[in-house]
């Protein structure tokens, strides 16, 4: 179980995505009126406004679109951690679906152990799941 996580709220318009990632699945939600997919998700399409959905399962290989290295940290779970990264990523499907989260170098690694030189805008990614908790598995991304 890794470190450098606080745990998300989970609710119903989410509960389909932690669910998924337990299962070492990346979903998004994809609207069944118009069947564009969106990220993160919400209880109505942002194209057609539509509140009808289902989740559906996405490659898990993205780019890198954009990064920071935090330091000193914004929150004190991660003080120890610091300095450490986070990754804004673009998905396959669609680049204009995005999720943050951490690149690390192996699944399982902490968020701060990879050189932070590695890093590069463009580079691709692939999610792996990071089982922080029974409960709760993390999507984090390794370079392809």
């Amino acid at each position: 179980m890794s470190q450098g996580y606080l745990a998300p709220p989970i609710n119903e318009d989410n509960a389909g995505f932690w669910e998924a990632a337990r299962r070492g699945e990346l979903c998004v939600e994809q609207c069944t009126a118009c069947d564009k997919l969106r990220f993160p998700p919400g209880p109505m399409c942002p194209h057609c406004h539509a509140t009808e959905r289902r989740w559906s399962a996405v490659s898990g290989i993205g780019t890198i679109w954009s990064f920071v290295r935090p330091h000193p940290p914004l929150l004190p779970e991660f003080t120890d951690l610091a300095p450490y990264n986070v990754i804004l990523v673009t998905l396959a499907e669609d680049p204009t679906l995005r999720m943050i989260g951490n690149l690390v170098g192996a699944p399982g690694d902490a968020i701060n152990a990879l050189d932070p030189l590695e890093i590069e805008i463009g580079a691709g990614v692939r999610v792996v799941f990071d089982a922080v908790s029974d409960s709760l598995h993390l999507p984090r991304w390794v370079l392809s």
